[in-house]
């Protein structure tokens, strides 16, 4: 089917809505650990639009390629992340893959690498990823085009 709402154009009070929210949600939180949140994410719900804006965003912020080609496997290459980024890959993955709840120890990490408002606000950035992610795989939108525009 090639005939998807815009969900900007047909729903723009809960998509200026939402992107007040993922500003909201960024606020305060390094820039480059925002990428790799939203690079997970993306991975984990198969969303090449989402990917492919965000991948393209961390280069253009100084990201380097050794580590966006690693994001996939973080749990094998810890090396290339810090305790704080590994901890906030593994709140991502859980908060993403929510089915079975999100794991004590998982969540303990990450409140041990981010005081109670950073970890709010990164816990915020998950949610609005996530959120981003449905909108455009919903919605079939394609990868490379209009990214800029729709946020």
């Amino acid at each position: 089917m090639t005939n998807r709402v815009n969900f900007a154009k047909t729903a723009p009070k809960a998509f200026k809505a939402l992107i007040g929210f993922d500003a909201a949600a960024r606020a305060g939180l390094d820039p480059a650990l925002v990428e790799l949140v939203q690079i997970r994410a993306s991975q984990l719900n198969r969303c090449a639009y989402c990917l492919h804006m965000h991948t393209s965003d961390a280069r253009k912020a100084g990201e380097s390629e050794e580590r966006l080609h690693m994001v996939a496997v973080w749990h094998e290459a810890t090396s290339f992340f810090t305790e704080k980024e590994q901890a906030a890959l593994a709140l991502t993955e859980a908060v993403t893959l929510i089915s079975g709840g999100v794991p004590d120890d998982v969540y303990a990490r990450a409140a041990g690498q981010f005081g109670e408002e950073e970890l709010a606000q990164l816990l915020a950035l998950i949610f609005t990823i996530n959120t981003w992610n449905r909108i455009a795989i919903t919605t079939a939108k394609v990868p490379g085009t209009d990214e800029r525009v729709a946020r």
